[in-house]
């Protein structure tokens, strides 16, 4: 993650260099275009003075009735939830819940999506990573005291665990994207569990006292481990017991198609019931290395590249966000953390996962730097009032700039959208 290099970053590093010359095709090696954001928030910090806040995950949700009213919410993962106007403003802070005992973890807000269904209010749901919850809150501009309002049911079972000395071990609630089916009406939020490969399905439910509540549906293991071209079985290298996890996804609310970028190996397709068989869309550039976990240096050690990954993502793959027009037509996004880019995919049906481009996101002067190794993003192509006509475009910045260069700093970036699709379209 953002704060602290995670066991693959050597053997990333050493792909991201050799993928150039060794993997790309022709012409693969031009420079992506720049695309600068217009605003940022300020910047959040990792440590006691900070709250032990760390920039994660956006959300964008449209005021319908007042489009420059909108709002952007977003997780800090232990500093809870904060929820931003256009001018990238702080409107609200919610702290993530105590820990329950002084030998357990606190609350730690991982990543947010948002619901849209005539059954349920406007919701914003979030992983809630320290207890293996979901959290609920209910969006409403104009309410005093802030725009959300915790409407969790309390009696909200664990989403992986069965006790809390599981939850402790910290193999909890994760990744987070939501869906409304449109054949029923009913909403889920899908879930991925750290450190292993298992989606959840949860179906949302309104309680009669107000409050949502959600039960389990279904599950689903995506792969560890992969036959590659030449016959061998290959598994990304990680510390001991940890799997390859997901945290990006994003469901396509046209046809109900999953997206999940598992970190390490690239992003899937699949379908949001997690009925029928996953496809493998695309794979990070070390898909198919070797590694060696070192104990000593907590890193992984590369072998020989044997040519078998893909070209446009260096590992982590993160944040998933959709770009949906209403022909059907738009683009899926991915972060490629490892190298601070972002792919672009055709969303259409009959083109689902061919690379349409990419960019990146560059400072738009020495105080608004652009984006690092960025974990999540959202982007939502409607009309945001004077600011954002061409619709908004938000992500997570790991390394804010100029920042305190003796402290931890991450925020949100605001990027016209706009300007992201016509670099593309370039």
């Amino acid at each position: 993650m953002v704060s602290t290099r995670t066991p693959l970053a050597l053997l990333a590093t050493a792909v991201a260099a050799l993928a150039v010359t060794a993997t790309a095709p022709a012409g693969a090696t031009a420079p992506l275009p720049a695309v600068p954001p217009r605003a940022e928030t300020a910047a959040l910090h990792d440590d006691a003075a900070g709250g032990d806040a760390d920039a994660d995950d956006p959300a964008i949700w449209r005021n319908d009735a007042d489009p420059d009213r909108s709002l952007v919410i977003a997780t800090a993962k232990q500093g809870g939830l904060r929820v931003y106007d256009l001018d990238a403003r702080e409107v609200q802070s919610i702290p993530a819940p105590a820990a329950p005992g002084p030998d357990h973890a606190p609350g730690r807000f991982n990543n947010v999506d948002l619901v849209d269904s005539a059954r349920l209010p406007d919701l914003a749901v979030t992983t809630d990573r320290g207890s293996d919850r979901l959290r609920i809150y209910r969006v409403d501009r104009d309410r005093r005291g802030g725009p959300l309002k915790d409407v969790t049911d309390p009696r909200a079972p664990l989403v992986f665990s069965t006790s809390q000395e599981e939850v402790d071990e910290q193999r909890t609630a994760y990744g987070l994207a939501t869906w409304t089916d449109k054949r029923t009406g009913r909403s889920y939020a899908l879930v991925s569990q750290r450190e292993r490969t298992r989606l959840a399905l949860l179906e949302l439910t309104a309680q009669r006292d107000g409050t949502v509540g959600y039960r389990p549906v279904r599950t689903l293991d995506l792969p560890s481990a992969f036959r590659l071209p030449n016959g061998a079985s290959w598994s990304p290298c990680a510390e001991p017991g940890e799997l390859p996890q997901v945290e990006g996804m994003v469901v396509d609310p046209a046809d109900g198609t999953l997206y999940a970028g598992q970190e390490d190996v690239g992003i899937w397709r699949l379908r949001a019931d997690l009925e029928g068989a996953p496809e493998l869309v695309d794979k990070v550039r070390e898909y198919g290395v070797p590694g060696t976990y070192d104990e000593a240096t907590e890193e992984c050690v590369a072998g020989a590249d044997p040519g078998f990954g893909g070209t446009h993502l260096t590992a982590d793959v993160e944040g998933l966000t959709l770009v949906t027009e209403k022909d059907g037509d738009g683009l899926l996004l991915a972060s490629s953390q490892g190298d601070n880019t972002f792919a672009a995919y055709d969303r259409e049906a009959s083109d689902a996962g061919e690379y349409a481009g990419g960019f990146r996101i560059t400072p738009a002067s020495a105080a608004l730097d652009g984006s690092e190794e960025c974990d999540g993003a959202a982007a939502l192509n409607a009309p945001l009032g004077r600011r954002y006509p061409h619709g908004l475009l938000v992500v997570q910045d790991g390394h804010d700039a100029p920042g305190d260069p003796d402290r931890p700093s991450t925020d949100f970036k605001f990027v016209d959208l706009g300007k992201v699709t016509a670099a593309i379209d370039d």
